[in-house]
C-alpha cells in the first residue's frame, strides 16, 4: 500500500484532528506503516520532539497514535498566536519571526508551501500512508490563494479528500454540500466525500438524507461516526476566545476541552478528593500539563478566574502561557495574585509551570516577548526571569520526590534559581512549586508522589491510585478512536481511496470558488 488522504472539515472543531488519529490507529492495526501530517498548524498548545524541534501538541499524539516517534515533518509551520493580529511563525521546529496575520497572510505564507509539499513528500517516500489533516475548512475563499494546508496540499501532492462534518452542532448537509460548491474545479476533483461526526440517535432515519447528498453532490459517505463521551486527544488550541473577551467565563476552550473530556469522576481510593483548580490566564499553553491530574481517581480539575474558586482548592495550578507578563497583570487584575500569595502564606500547595513559573517569581526581564522591560512578579518563589531571544527546546529527564521524571521545556524565558529546595530546573518554598517542564505529571511514580504531598498539605485523606498508568489511558483513547473507524465507517471504501486517490469523474457543482 502506498496512498495518503487528506482529513478537512467544514468548520474548525468539526472533529479533525479525531478523525485524522483514529484512521491513523486503524491502519496501524492493519499492519500499514503510516504516519500524520499537517502542514500549518495554529495552536498555543505544543511538543517538542526527540531532535529538538517544537511541533503542534496534535500531531505528536497523532504520531503517537501511529506508534511512530514524532518529528518536525509532521507540522513544518505552526503558529503560535501572541494576540488577536500576530504570532510566532516556527519553521521546521525552530522560531523564525513573529508576523502580523497582514504580513504572513499577504505573502510569506504562500512562499512556505514548497517547504510544506517537501516534508510531506519525504514523510511518503517513507511511510505506506500519510494521513493529513487540515486546518478550519477548506472553503474559506478569502485565504485559497496562500493556502498551504487545506486544498494547497492537496492540490500540490494529489491527495483525495474526506470533509468532517460535526452534525451535533446542526446544519451538516448545508455544510457538507456549500464547502464543495465553493471549490474550484480542480479542487472539487479531490473531494471524494463526506464523513459524519458525533451523530446521536437512529442512524436510519439520517439515511435518507444521506441518499439525498449522494443526489446532489454525486459523493459517497464514508461513515458516520456516534457521538462518544470522553473520546478526544490533546487539543489543538488554547485560545478558543479573543483576548479582548478575558472576562468571559469561557475563556479559551478548556473548560469544556482537553481534561474534562465530560467524563464521569471516578471514585477515590482514600476518603478524600483532591480539587485542582487552574487559573485560566491569557494566551494559555500547554494546559495538557493537567490533563494527568484528571485522569487520577477522585482528582477533580476545573478551570478557574475569580478569586473565590481558589477558596476549596486543595492545589492551584498556574500553568503556561505565551505571554507571561500579560498574564501576571491578568492575576492582579482580578485578584488572583492576591489569593495567590494568601495561599502561599497559608502553606496551601500552588504549582507554577513554565509561564507560570515565571509569574511566581520575583523580578521578570522581558524585552522579547511583550517587551515590558522590568517587572516585579509574584514573590512566591527566589526566582529571576529574563527573556532571550533564543528559545529553549528541550526534552529534559531527572528525578524529583524520590522518583523519575521526563518533560519538555518550550519557553524564551531563562530562570536565575536564587534559593529555596531544587524543584526539576525551578524550586521549592515551603508549598509553592515552580519548573519549566511540561508534561511531567506524565510520569506515573512522580505524580503520585505530588499528589500525596499535595493531600498532606491539604489536610485530605486522598490516596493515589497505585496503577494509574497515563500512557495506558492514552492508549485507549487511541485503540477507542480506532474502533469508531472500524466500526462506523466504510472502511473497504476509505482503505480504496487512501490507496488509489479520489474516483475519478466527480461531477463539479456549481457556482465553484469566485473569481
Amino acid at each position: 500500500m502506498s496512498g495518503g488522504l487528506l482529513v478537512a472539515g467544514t468548520t474548525s472543531d468539526a472533529g479533525k484532528s479525531v478523525v485524522t488519529a483514529g484512521i491513523c490507529r486503524w491502519l496501524v492495526r492493519q499492519g500499514v506503516k503510516v504516519a500524520p501530517f499537517k502542514g500549518q498548524n495554529m495552536s498555543l498548545n505544543s511538543f517538542v520532539t526527540r531532535e529538538g524541534a517544537e511541533i503542534g501538541r496534535a500531531q505528536a499524539m497523532q504520531a503517537q497514535a501511529c506508534r511512530i516517534e514524532p518529528t518536525a515533518l509532521m507540522n513544518p509551520v505552526l503558529l503560535k498566536p501572541g494576540g488577536e493580529r500576530s504570532s510566532q511563525v516556527v519553521l521546521l521546529g525552530r522560531p523564525v519571526g513573529e508576523l502580523s496575520a497582514r504580513g504572513y497572510h499577504g505573502g510569506r505564507q504562500q512562499a512556505l508551501l514548497g517547504t510544506v509539499l517537501e516534508c510531506l513528500e519525504e514523510l511518503r517516500g517513507t511511510y505506506d500512508a500519510v494521513i493529513c489533516e487540515g486546518a478550519g475548512s477548506p472553503a474559506e475563499i478569502n485565504l485559497r490563494r496562500t493556502d498551504i494546508v487545506n486544498m494547497g496540499v492537496a492540490r500540490g501532492a494529489g491527495l483525495p479528500v474526506l470533509v468532517v462534518g460535526d452534525i451535533d452542532r446542526g446544519g451538516v448537509f448545508a455544510s457538507f454540500f456549500g464547502t464543495v460548491a465553493l471549490l474550484s474545479p480542480e479542487d472539487q476533483a479531490l473531494v471524494a466525500g463526506f464523513l459524519v461526526n458525533k451523530f446521536r440517535g437512529d442512524v436510519t432515519l439520517l439515511e435518507p438524507g444521506l441518499d439525498m447528498l449522494r443526489g446532489l453532490t454525486g459523493r459517497h459517505t464514508y461513515g458516520v461516526l456516534p457521538f462518544r463521551h470522553g473520546l478526544g486527544i490533546d487539543e489543538e488550541d488554547g485560545m478558543g476566545v479573543p483576548p479582548a473577551r478575558a472576562e468571559s467565563r469561557a475563556w479559551g476552550r478548556v473548560s469544556r476541552r482537553g481534561t474534562v473530556r465530560e467524563s464521569a469522576v471516578a471514585p477515590p481510593q482514600g476518603e478524600d478528593v483532591l480539587r485542582v483548580a487552574v487559573c485560566a490566564v491569557p494566551l494559555m499553553s500547554n494546559f495538557t500539563d493537567v490533563d494527568a491530574l484528571a485522569a487520577e481517581p477522585g482528582v477533580v480539575v476545573r478551570f478557574v478566574d475569580r478569586p473565590g474558586e481558589l477558596a476549596d482548592a486543595d492545589l492551584v495550578v498556574v500553568p503556561g502561557t505565551r505571554g507571561t507578563v500579560r498574564a501576571l497583570q491578568w492575576l492582579r487584575e482580578r485578584g488572583l495574585a492576591e489569593a495567590l500569595a494568601r495561599r502561599a502564606a497559608e502553606g496551601r500547595p500552588v504549582l507554577g509551570i513554565c509561564g507560570g513559573f515565571q509569574v511566581l517569581g520575583e523580578h521578570i526581564e522581558d524585552d522579547v516577548e511583550s517587551r515590558a522591560g522590568s517587572v516585579a512578579g509574584l514573590g512566591l518563589l527566589p526566582v529571576r526571569v529574563r527573556f532571550h531571544p533564543e528559545k529553549t527546546l528541550a526534552r529534559p529527564v531527572g528525578e524529583a520526590l524520590g522518583e523519575p521524571v521526563e518533560g519538555y521545556e518550550i519557553h524564551h524565558g531563562v530562570a536565575e534559581v536564587l534559593g529555596g529546595t531544587p524543584f526539576l530546573d525551578g524550586c521549592r518554598t515551603g508549598q509553592v512549586w515552580g519548573t519549566h517542564w511540561h508534561g511531567s505529571l506524565e510520569s506515573d511514580g512522580f505524580r503520585r508522589a505530588f499528589l500525596r504531598e499535595v493531600a498532606t498539605a491539604s489536610g485530605r485523606r486522598f490516596v493515589p491510585a497505585p496503577d494509574t498508568s497515563f500512557a495506558a489511558l492514552r492508549e485507549e483513547q487511541f485503540d477507542l478512536l480506532g474502533d469508531l473507524i472500524e466500526h462506523h465507517a466504510d472502511t473497504d471504501a476509505l482503505w480504496r481511496l487512501i490507496e488509489s486517490g479520489a474516483p475519478a469523474g466527480l461531477p463539479f457543482i456549481p457556482p465553484g470558488a469566485p473569481a
